[in-house]
């Protein structure tokens, strides 16, 4: 009589891929405490009392612009189509990216879409604005699911080109480097 659980393998993936989600949410909580800011942030950026800080996280990536014509008598400028990133951990371990929407995604397959709230100059000259962004899960279950809100602080470099964008370079893409530090925050 053959007593083996035909079950027993689906269980056992289950089992681990529970495991693997747990030792991801440890890992990204171990970042809270990391240092969350170089300078002050805005009160504007505030997401206030309802969430906690979950984890910071760094990205290193590109922005990318098109050079588009302009509507009525102004000249052709840089408009803003996306971030590339790459998100990593405390210790510099990719945990996921962040990409066009905006969007921020974990090895985890757990996504949240971001929708900008409040914006802020940056206190470092030719660095994009520091941003806070109301976010809404649309992946599967996982580390970055329970985020409401994400903070932008910290950024490097990111800005569009000051020139380069003319009636002949129309439609042309450009990629700027650009680093910034992201405050991840889950309801308290």
């Amino acid at each position: 009589m053959n007593t083996t659980n035909p079950l027993a393998p689906l269980a056992a993936s289950l089992a681990l891929a529970a495991s693997l989600a747990l030792a991801s949410l440890a890992a990204l909580a171990a970042c809270a405490g990391a240092p969350v800011s170089v300078e002050p942030v805005p009160a504007a950026l505030d997401p206030g009392r309802s969430v906690r800080a979950l984890a910071t996280v760094s990205a290193t990536g590109v922005q990318i612009y098109e050079c588009r014509g302009a509507s009525g008598s102004s000249a052709p400028a840089w408009a803003f189509v996306a971030p590339e990133a790459q998100l990593f951990d405390a210790r510099g371990h990719s945990i996921g990216s962040h990409g066009a929407g905006p969007y921020w995604m974990g090895l985890d397959g757990s996504r949240v879409v971001g929708s900008v709230r409040a914006r802020a100059d940056a206190p470092a000259g030719g660095a994009i604005p520091w941003l806070l962004l109301s976010t809404q899960s649309t992946g599967a279950p996982g580390v970055l699911s329970a985020v409401s809100f994400i903070q932008r602080v910290n950024t490097e470099g990111g800005l569009a080109p000051s020139k380069g964008c003319d009636a002949a370079s129309i439609g042309r893409l450009t990629r700027v480097g650009y680093r910034a530090n992201y405050r991840l925050f889950v309801p308290a």
